[in-house]
């Protein structure tokens, strides 16, 4: 059997693959499908879901972040694999191949949940923290020296055009040419590269507000060496993707909803309010279109819902067996979970007046804020020349002075695009593009996993 490429093109849709000539020549030489999302569909819960064959309920991803119950944190964008409490499906190929005495090498390029996978080559993003809070990009991965190799190759890693206001192409261009380097170096027998160019503008704008045709094309034409080189190594490559974008145009905070009923609570401090989840009888943890609201006293869930029930931007209040509906009944869920109106979405802040806002707020601080936060795609309107400012704040860091890059602004009402519920169009859910016998014309994303394994002639018992 040929060897596999797994990418993962944020964002695709069959609505849009056809601004994508050379992901559609795969298409036409093997077989397309959608994928009803799994809620909700943001990209850690939607790899999980991938990786494992299992839902939500059982590998426990359930959103990009969630409370840490026994530490009483909120974390997001946490990268250990051992997060995901179902087998990974390089787990069960690596079982498998060596229980046949195959070779079974298996390389991981910016897939989530990828420090301490049990695969051969990883590449991932990793910041450097140093003991005064500075910290320096870069990205971190096995075998040892391959990072840098990289990197001495093709560049430093662009992580500014990762995440954050000027996030775009670059990033994902250096990744498929990194995935090209290592195809042909290491030849892999299972490959996973994620793309994520169409988790920006879409996002940014919204699918219909901007350029959606050119931005296809740039992930397409970013994809060229990628294919290439898995065409001169014989492997045979795979599409998925997690997620279709929409238009939004109203930001629900619940935080401040449970702030104004007297059941959220802040600490006032010298870097502005914090959130204080230890005196806090209720908080909400937004992801996207879906907010977790951990409830600490099960006598304040109804009067939880109650609140929410009066909100017209709210779609649906699930507790208790309910969350069962979306395969969200596990610890690491909220008491209370809520899912937006299809123009909605829910934004994190807490604080009543900007004056109050925490430090963290107008950054781009994926590890600090206690919700996603779409905002830090952008620069602060109110910036009359934003590069510049940040040059000149970059400049200072150079030169050893403590700088804080707020740059962000705080106005949800900026961003235009969102994710996370099912598509109200099957043309709009994520695909997959396949190669030999053809499932159906929508496949779950759950049998995904057992798919690849068949086209690794892994075929379980």
């Amino acid at each position: 059997m040929p060897p596999v490429v797994l990418v993962n093109a944020v964002g695709l849709t069959r609505r849009l693959l056809v601004h994508a000539p050379r992901l559609q020549a795969l298409a036409q030489q093997g077989w397309l499908a959608d994928m009803p999302e799994v809620i909700p569909a943001v990209t850690c819960t939607a790899q999980a879901t991938l990786l494992t064959g299992t839902l939500p309920e059982v590998h426990g991803v359930v959103a990009n972040g969630w409370l840490y119950r026994e530490t009483q944190e909120v974390r997001f964008w946490q990268q250990c694999n051992r997060l995901i409490q179902a087998e990974p499906l390089y787990v069960t190929f690596r079982r498998f191949a060596r229980q046949q005495g195959r070779t079974a090498t298996v390389a991981k390029l910016f897939w989530w949940f990828n420090q301490g996978a049990a695969v051969d080559i990883s590449v991932t993003p990793k910041p450097h923290y140093g003991i005064d809070g500075d910290k320096v990009f870069g990205i971190t991965g096995t075998p040892k020296g391959l990072p840098e190799e990289l990197e001495q190759l093709l560049g430093p890693f662009p992580f500014a055009q990762f995440w954050g206001p000027l996030a775009g192409l670059a990033s994902t261009a250096w990744i498929a040419q990194a995935a090209a380097i290592v195809l042909e170096r290491y030849r892999p027998i299972l490959t996973l590269v994620y793309l994520p160019h169409l988790d920006y503008d879409p996002q940014r704008f919204g699918p219909s507000g901007c350029d959606i045709v050119r931005c296809v094309r740039e992930l397409d034409d970013a994809c060229a060496p990628l294919l290439d080189a898995a065409s001169r190594v014989g492997a045979q490559v795979w599409v998925v993707s997690e997620y279709g974008h929409v238009d939004v145009r109203q930001p629900v905070y619940p935080n401040r909803l449970l702030r104004q009923a007297g059941l959220l609570e802040v600490r006032h401090g010298p870097f502005g309010e914090q959130l204080d989840l230890y005196a806090s009888r209720a908080f909400a943890v937004v992801d996207h279109q879906i907010a977790h609201i951990y409830v600490r006293d099960p006598e304040d869930v109804p009067r939880v819902c109650e609140l929410f029930a009066s909100c017209p931007d709210v779609a649906e209040i699930l507790n208790g067996e309910e969350r069962a509906r979306y395969h969200l009944q596990h610890s690491r869920s909220g008491e209370v979970i809520l899912l937006a109106q299809p123009h909605a979405w829910f934004a994190y802040p807490f604080w009543l007046d900007e004056a109050n806002a925490p430090d963290y707020a107008r950054c781009v601080a994926i590890h600090h804020k206690p919700g996603f936060d779409p905002c830090e795609l952008f620069f602060d309107p109110k910036l009359r020349w934003p590069k510049l400012v940040m040059a000149r704040k970059l400049l200072a860091k150079k030169l050893g002075w403590r700088v804080r890059f707020d740059v962000i602004p705080l106005n949800a009402e900026v961003v235009h695009g969102s994710h996370g519920l099912p598509a109200a169009d099957p043309i709009d859910r994520p695909i997959l593009i396949g190669h030999g016998p053809c499932p159906g014309s929508s496949v779950a994303m759950t049998a995904v996993r057992s798919l690849i394994l068949q086209a690794l002639d892994c075929t379980l018992s």
